[in-house]
């Protein structure tokens, strides 16, 4: 299969990359600078100039594949929508190109919000619905599609896809925890981040695009939950700081912009994932990658 990835240079962009041309697929990849064309060529993947507000390349890239792979985000904090609008407009392009073809089409979603208070499961619909939404609502878009001949397939992420090389979520806290002389947990620690090795993240995208059913919900949580104390202990101990308990204005003063992310509590169970796509979590833990003392090089 020829699959067209955007976001194809990113942390799960390119191990998904690698991932599919292990396995005798070939990839067209989308990418915004000359560096990031070269790594992928390197890899030995086709690239496809553009960027996520190209349209017209977003549109060239799927009507010429067999089926995408749509892992490209802005993440701009400080201004969500942007990001909001450009991910709505992105994935209403790349269905529209795919109506009819019963071609597969995976777009990637995170676990937040999707189940406060409890353990998030795949029967869960996304509560993000409309343009103002999280992510422009794109998952319920996208599912709008699965009627016309799209093969729609909603890959939710674990808050925290780790691994060696990772710049998200946890190296933010790291970081956060490098400036501050501490590390921190929002109020009693006790509210729960899913984790997923990003090699694991990785071959489940594979295995939902090689034959996962039009409409599945699937989630990359190799790990259930893990308590914010626990990820802030690991995190003292691997940097040598006190671990402290922060609350109110402590929280942006102290963790910056990933405080409210790291208050949030996203448990999720993967249960009918892992089922569906024989798919068995094999990496390490995340508590086995902050042992290991990489996040802290």
């Amino acid at each position: 299969m020829r699959v067209f990835i955007t976001g194809a240079s990113g942390w799960i962009g390119s191990h998904t990359v690698d991932e599919f041309l292990a396995h005798g697929h070939q990839v067209l990849g989308l990418a915004r600078s000359e560096a990031s064309a070269a790594a992928l060529q390197a890899k030995g993947a086709e690239v496809l100039r553009g960027d996520l507000d190209d349209l017209d390349a977003l549109r060239r890239g799927a009507e010429s594949t067999e089926g995408t792979v749509h892992l490209a985000n802005k993440h701009d904090f400080a201004d969500p929508a942007v990001s909001n609008a450009a991910e709505r407009a992105a994935v209403q392009t790349i269905a529209n190109t795919l109506v009819g073809s019963d071609r597969p089409f995976l777009l990637a979603g995170g676990l937040g919000g999707l189940a406060p208070g409890r353990v998030g499961t795949e029967d869960d619909v996304s509560p993000f619905v409309g343009p103002d939404s999280m992510r422009g609502g794109a998952e319920n878009l996208a599912f709008d599609y699965v009627d016309r001949g799209v093969r729609v397939l909603a890959a939710r992420f674990a808050p925290t896809v780790h691994g060696t090389g990772d710049h998200g979520f946890i190296a933010a806290i790291v970081a956060a925890a490098r400036a501050a002389g501490r590390a921190a947990y929002v109020g009693d620690g006790a509210n729960r981040w899913s984790a997923v090795h990003v090699t694991d993240a990785a071959r489940l995208v594979r295995l939902a695009v090689e034959g996962a059913p039009s409409g599945t919900r699937l989630h990359a949580a190799a790990e259930e939950g893990i308590t914010a104390r626990e990820i802030a202990t690991a995190i003292g101990a691997g940097l040598g700081l006190p671990v402290v308990s922060v609350e109110g204005d402590e929280v942006a003063s102290t963790l910056g912009w990933i405080g409210f992310f790291f208050g949030m509590d996203m448990p999720a169970s993967s249960v009918k994932t892992q089922a569906l796509l024989d798919w068995e979590p094999v990496g390490p833990t995340l508590g086995e990658d902050l042992a290991g003392g990489g996040y802290f090089a």
